[in-house]
């Protein structure tokens, strides 16, 4: 292997909790809710989904199902599916909902892998090239920066500044030719195994981690390192 290409979300990086993502949100906005009450509302967001990066929601509002199928395709999307999702749970103020989905562009919002670091530098000791391919709504490059690892990467190919997502094996298509390498020569890794698995089409490799929080995954990249050779 030449290249390897990762997934953001629930592959490099997890988002944080619910309860961390409200609480933020209210504390910026000068609101407080009750203990009871803040766990209750962060819980309720959970279980519908609206976290971006968290669990996928159980069901969708009313006449949402086509934003949601192709949310990741734009930014515009991105915000009314999430915004849409989260307004299925009652808060005190109607614009906490984009504020919570502009809290989840924050570089706080996000914590890498715990062995993220790690496996990255160890390819680059290899001079194995790396990339970014992920269904997003938003420049990501900022969490990247923030958290130290963004001198690893050589290439991001988001959704949204492509109008397509995975899995169209064209997004995995400009990451190979942006590292100057060929499709049979490169490992996708991801955690969602049919956006991801779509890089098997094109000939790359395909390599799945699971979505777990970041305390219960401490090593879960390691074995690329096996695979890459």
């Amino acid at each position: 292997m030449k290249a390897v290409l990762f997934d953001f979300s629930g592959t490099l990086f997890r988002a944080e909790s619910a309860e961390s993502w409200l609480r933020a949100v209210l504390r910026e906005a000068d609101l407080t809710l009750s203990e009871g009450e803040l766990n209750e509302a962060a819980h309720a967001l959970e279980t519908v989904g609206a976290l971006p990066g968290g669990g996928r929601p159980p069901r969708l509002p009313e006449g949402l199902d086509e934003v949601w199928r192709t949310r990741d395709a734009s930014a515009e999307l991105h915000r009314a599916a999430y915004t849409g999702v989260s307004r299925q749970v009652p808060l005190p103020d109607p614009r906490l909902y984009d504020a919570l989905y502009d809290r989840h562009m924050l570089p706080d919002a996000w914590r890498p892998y715990p062995d993220a670091d790690e496996v990255l530098d160890a390819l680059r000791e290899r001079d194995i090239a790396v990339g970014v391919v992920s269904n997003i709504g938003w420049d990501l490059r900022p969490v990247f920066r923030a958290h130290g690892l963004s001198r690893y990467i050589g290439t991001y190919v988001l959704s949204y500044e492509h109008g397509v997502q995975k899995p169209d094996r064209r997004l995995f298509a400009t990451a190979c030719r942006a590292l100057g390498v060929a499709p049979e020569d490169a490992l996708m890794v991801g955690d969602d195994r049919r956006a991801d698995g779509g890089a098997a089409a094109l000939g790359c490799g395909v390599h799945f981690v699971d979505h777990l929080p970041v305390t219960h995954r401490p090593d879960g990249l390691r074995p690329v390192l096996e695979l890459v050779g």
